[in-house]
């Protein structure tokens, strides 16, 4: 076993005082035993509860990859790594994707990391390269194993697992239970860590109606989304297209929103997200693909423009609020020619929005771009620097601030934003000019 000295420091590195039974179960189990399948709900923090059993079983001489996590989508994939890196281990960590420069992951391969995160097309296709050694591939992590069987990732998982012929753990971790385990993973009598909550223990979660007398909903929308008290909130609807037309629609009519689905490349989806995550837009419209794995706040409101086929698409949309012991409501917005849903009980309070017009006051923050990042040898406490001395913004003044490879985005408080750009247009930062503008908002591209 490693008993690497940082051990104790992780938690505190991730601004953790201690873990929640789950973890200290999952943590346990994952350490002791050859197959776990935990069942958790999102948000209970799951990717901690497998990481920090990792970090305990890998081993500083061996300088290979250890640990395999195979994820259904990049998102969730990035935000594991993200995590990782905040616990400040000594160990390498990569992450691969469908999208993501190949070239730029043969050479982070070149140099293998102990834990490798990955889709399992792209991870399929580095193992057909011959990138990376697998002999020396001991765990192997499943994440949202459900979600990876229901996108129909078999093929690839299946190829994946015969080629590592070294494994002496596996871990499967779902949101959901009730999933039959394929026999290519060789998870055989696992040891099963149940923490889904039944449906009397979930009660922090309030249903509401709001009908639409027309058929296009979009005004009834508008209306609800008015009566929120300028809280923020997450709207889901099944098509990409009705994303982002809803999203232009609000927009028209003054409301501070932008869209997000997997149709958009990877730079655009993370910059949706980002301003969502700072504060500069208070309304996300999705579709399925943030029901889950996403790193945003926890949310007080979530509305459902349209109604998902099945019911644990609808559970992991509501497991966006009402997380842990926070409560939360979810809204379903609907016109009596919809095909009623069978997992839904239509007997809830039905509210009244119709009066509400007064738009949602606008953000308090924007987020501004600039030119540099990590690869530029760029960080955070530069950027602060930078704008408090140069820009002469104070400390309540500035808000997130996320640093990515190349280019960098801070929230800056909406009434300073204008000062800010003239105090630094002709400034250096670390002896350096780079471009600084207010970033530009996701807007649908013109066919």
């Amino acid at each position: 076993m490693n008993k690497n000295p940082h051990s104790n420091n992780l938690l505190l590195n991730l601004g953790i005082e201690s873990l929640n039974e789950m973890q200290e179960m999952a943590q346990d189990a994952i350490l002791n035993d050859a197959n776990v399948l935990l069942l958790s709900p999102t948000g209970s923090g799951k990717t901690l509860a497998f990481l920090l059993p990792i970090f305990k079983m890998l081993q500083p001489e061996i300088n290979t990859v250890q640990c395999l996590i195979l994820v259904p989508s990049r998102e969730l994939g990035l935000q594991i790594e993200q995590v990782w890196k905040k616990m400040g281990t000594d160990f390498k960590v990569n992450v691969c994707y469908g999208g993501h420069s190949i070239d730029t992951e043969i050479k982070n391969l070149s140099n293998p990391p102990a834990v490798l995160i990955g889709t399992s097309g792209r991870i399929a296709d580095h193992i057909d390269r011959e990138t990376f050694k697998l002999d020396t591939i001991e765990t192997l992590i499943l994440d949202e194993f459900d979600k990876s069987l229901q996108l129909g990732f078999h093929e690839q998982m299946s190829f994946i697992i015969s080629r590592l012929s070294k494994l002496n753990k596996r871990v499967l971790v779902s949101a959901t239970s009730d999933i039959e385990i394929p026999k290519y993973t060789r998870v055989v009598n696992p040891t099963v860590l149940d923490f889904i909550p039944t449906e009397e223990e979930s009660t922090n979660l309030e249903l509401k109606m709001v009908v639409s007398k027309e058929k296009d909903k979009i005004n009834s929308l508008f209306n609800l989304i008015c009566s929120l008290k300028s809280e923020a909130a997450i709207i889901f609807c099944n098509h990409r297209d009705a994303a982002e037309r809803i999203s232009d629609t609000l927009n028209e009519k003054g409301i501070y929103a932008t869209y997000y689905h997997g149709g958009m490349d990877q730079d655009e989806r993370e910059r949706a997200l980002i301003q969502f995550r700072n504060g500069s837009v208070s309304y996300l419209i999705t579709t399925d693909l943030a029901a889950r794995g996403l790193d945003i706040p926890e949310m007080k409101h979530v509305i459902h423009y349209h109604l998902p086929l099945k019911e644990d698409e609808f559970t992991h949309r509501n497991g966006r609020t009402a997380r842990m012991l926070a409560s939360g409501t979810a809204y379903i917005v609907a016109h009596e020619s919809e095909k009623k849903m069978e997992y839904l009980d239509y007997g809830m309070a039905v509210l009244n929005v119709e009066n509400a017009t007064t738009l949602p006051k606008p953000p308090q923050f924007q987020t501004i771009y600039i030119s540099g990042g990590k690869k530029n040898k760029l960080n955070k406490i530069d950027i602060v620097g930078f704008f408090s001395q140069k820009g002469k913004l104070e400390k309540g003044d500035l808000g997130l601030i996320e640093v990515k490879d190349f280019i960098s985005f801070a929230a800056v408080k909406s009434k300073k934003v204008k000062e800010l750009l003239g105090n630094i247009r002709d400034e250096k930062m670390k002896g350096k000019k780079f471009k600084i503008e207010v970033a530009r908002k996701v807007v649908k591209k013109e066919d």
